[in-house]
This record gives C-alpha cells, sequence and structure tokens, in this order.
C-alpha cells in the first residue's frame, strides 16, 4: 500500500470579508510521487500549496505532512525542510550561483565549503555547467536561473519539494526541456513533489495524479493523467481539460508497435542516400540531415536547393501522440524517428499511425 506523505483534511482558506480561496479540501498525496494541481486563476491551487509550508495559515482544518500537524511545527523550521521553487528563480543577485544553492545547507550549519561542494554537485545534478558557479544570476539566461532555483531547492535533500508555476516565466523550448529534466531528476531522486500549473498539458505530461481546482476553490476531481482525460468527472473539468482531451490522451498509449520504414535523405555535400531498415522507400521528399546523420528539415526529391522545412520528431519508446503529432507537423506526411542521440532512424507511415490510433480508441490498447 502506498504511504501517504501529505494530507489535507478538511483545509481551508476564507479571507476577512468572507471570500473562500480554498473550499474544505481533503486529499492525500502520495509519498515519492509528483502531484499537481491545476486549474484557472484565481481556483485555489497555489493557496493550497502555500498551507503546506505555512505561507498561508488555514481557517479550517489541517494540513498534516509525515504524520505531523504543520501548525505544530515552528514555520521557519517547516521551511527549511522543504524544497520550494517559484515562477521567478527568487535568487538572491548579490550572490554567485553556487552560493545561492548553498544557502539552506549555510542556514542549517553545514561548514561553507562542504556546502560550496555540495552546491556545485547539484548544479551538474540539474544540468548546468558547473562553470556558471561562479557567476551571477543576471548573467544566466531564465532556464538557467529556474535550474538554479531548482537546485536550491534540494540543497538541504528535503522528502517534500514544492514547485509554484516554475516554468511558466521561460520561452516554450526551455520549458520542454526543464519539463524533461525535472521527470528525469523525480525519476532518479524520488521525492514528493507538488507542482501547480495553470497549464494541462503540463499537469499531465508530469503529473503521476492531478488535482483539478474550480473557480472558488472547489477540488473538481483528483485522478491520474489518463483518467482525467478519459473520464472528466463533470462539466467543468471536461470543459478545463478541453475538446481535444482524446488527442492528448494518446500520450498514454505506446507507438512501439509501429513498423519504422528507411527514408530517402540528402546528406550536408549533397549526395543522395537511405537511411532506415530494408523496404520501399516512400518517394517525392528527402530528408535533409547532418554530419551526424540528425535531422535538418524535408526537402522535395529532386527540389534539393529549395527551403529546408521541418516537423517534430518522434522518438523510441514515445507515445501515439507523439508519433501522430510528427506526422501532422511534417510536410511529407512522414514521421521522422530518431534515436536517443538525436539521428534518424526512419520514419513511420502516417496510416499506420491512424491504424494505431484507431485500435487504442476501440480500447484494444495493443499499442500501449
Amino acid at each position: 500500500m502506498t504511504e501517504t506523505a501529505i494530507r489535507f483534511e478538511g483545509a481551508g482558506k476564507t479571507y476577512p470579508g468572507g471570500t473562500a480561496a480554498v473550499e474544505a479540501l481533503d486529499l492525500e498525496i502520495p509519498r515519492g510521487s509528483l502531484t499537481v494541481f491545476v486549474g484557472p486563476s484565481g481556483c485555489g491551487k497555489t493557496t493550497s500549496l502555500r498551507m503546506i509550508n505555512r505561507m498561508v495559515e488555514p481557517t479550517s482544518g489541517r494540513v498534516v505532512v509525515d504524520g505531523r500537524d504543520v501548525s505544530s511545527v515552528p514555520a521557519h523550521e517547516l521551511r527549511r525542510s522543504m524544497g520550494y521553487v517559484m515562477q521567478q528563480s527568487g535568487l538572491m543577485p548579490h550572490r554567485t550561483v553556487v552560493d545561492n544553492v548553498a544557502t539552506v545547507p549555510r542556514l542549517t550549519g553545514v561548514p561553507k565549503r562542504r556546502a560550496r561542494e555540495r552546491a556545485r554537485e547539484l548544479l551538474a545534478t540539474v544540468g548546468l555547467d558547473v562553470q556558471l558557479a561562479e557567476r551571477y544570476p543576471a548573467q544566466l539566461s531564465g532556464g538557467q536561473q529556474q535550474r538554479v532555483g531548482v537546485a536550491r531547492a534540494l540543497a538541504a535533500d528535503p522528502p517534500v519539494l514544492l514547485m509554484d508555476e516554475p516554468f511558466s516565466a521561460v520561452d516554450p523550448v526551455v520549458r520542454q526541456d526543464l519539463q524533461r529534466e525535472l521527470l528525469d531528476l523525480q525519476q532518479r531522486l524520488h521525492r514528493t513533489i507538488v507542482f501547480v500549473t495553470h497549464d494541462i498539458d503540463e499537469a499531465v505530461l508530469l503529473g503521476n495524479r492531478v488535482a483539478v481546482f474550480a473557480t472558488g476553490g472547489r477540488l473538481a476531481q483528483y485522478a491520474s493523467p489518463e483518467e482525467l482525460l478519459r473520464a472528466p468527472a463533470d462539466d467543468f473539468v471536461a470543459d478545463f481539460v478541453g475538446r481535444d482531451r482524446g488527442f492528448r490522451s494518446l500520450t498514454f498509449d505506446s507507438a512501439r508497435d509501429i513498423p519504422v520504414h528507411p527514408v530517402a535523405v540528402v546528406r550536408p555535400d549533397g549526395s543522395p542516400g537511405v537511411i532506415g531498415p530494408g523496404g520501399d522507400v516512400p518517394g517525392g521528399w528527402s530528408l535533409r540531415v547532418d554530419d551526424d546523420g540528425a535531422p535538418r528539415g524535408w526537402v522535395r526529391t529532386g527540389a534539393e536547393d529549395d527551403p529546408v522545412v521541418g516537423g517534430t520528431l518522434h522518438r523510441p519508446g514515445g507515445s501515439l501522440r507523439s508519433a501522430l503529432d510528427a506526422a501532422l507537423s511534417s510536410p511529407s506526411g512522414l514521421a521522422v524517428v530518431v534515436d536517443e542521440a538525436g539521428r534518424a532512424v526512419g520514419v513511420m507511415d502516417p496510416a499506420e499511425i491512424v491504424a494505431a490510433v484507431e485500435d487504442a480508441r476501440l480500447g484494444g490498447r495493443a499499442h500501449r
């Protein structure tokens, strides 16, 4: 049986004047899970998150962490026992990156040298070059600052990590990188993470379980991402998840059984070739690749000097959603498949992708 790390017991927050930010919230968060609070602005998701570390005090009910009512723990002690990452990294501008990360260990009595050594280790853990350690926050990009914020939150080795819309202020490409980093980090560290976002796609991608909050602080549904997409609890959840939730639900069906076909390629020196397993090569288009074999876009066969246009890429072990998106975004209609190093290994036929989608829709789950 999964152990509960955080439990809301009728926890609510009503402000003077009678405005309810959170209704009586009953919710259990499993230890080692990544749980996402999602909903529109003003729905109480951030207020609920902040009740965990007493940045907001509930006006009714209680919040229990590791069997202790958080109101019985001094606020400063409670907050030091948890990691906290916010929308803006919140780094101290006058301190170097390494000293920002070492802040909490130093506050808890760790010697400076050891705290800085640990900080450098954590920079590598979150995907940052340790050469950035002596820079100041203003010298980093937004994505790098957020990585430093995550490293700082992990510096005291907290069992609980609270993340309040940490990736919403960065551009979409950086955001995807940060999401992948977080999933990889969680797979290695198994922390109890509570993550707030207003983006349902981010919630579905990251969460083991997703809590959907409705306006007025009501918990509308608490379920796995797959259940949320396939069986919304009410009209509010269905509308919030969106009318394309069937497309999103393909995230939970694997494309591993769809065959990969060879594809014609054009190398950097202009010479033609073929990449992929044996078989017939689809005509009409060629995939331009670089010296390492990574795709750089499509060109019409016989018109290799025309501008290169591309699409998204599908990786082995990816979902039906990824395969379908790669096909739909490709000017050739073929989904480009790449290996873990980013090298093209072939293409998927759109008709075979659609057949797999239909199989999943009918409940066969043969490709799951």
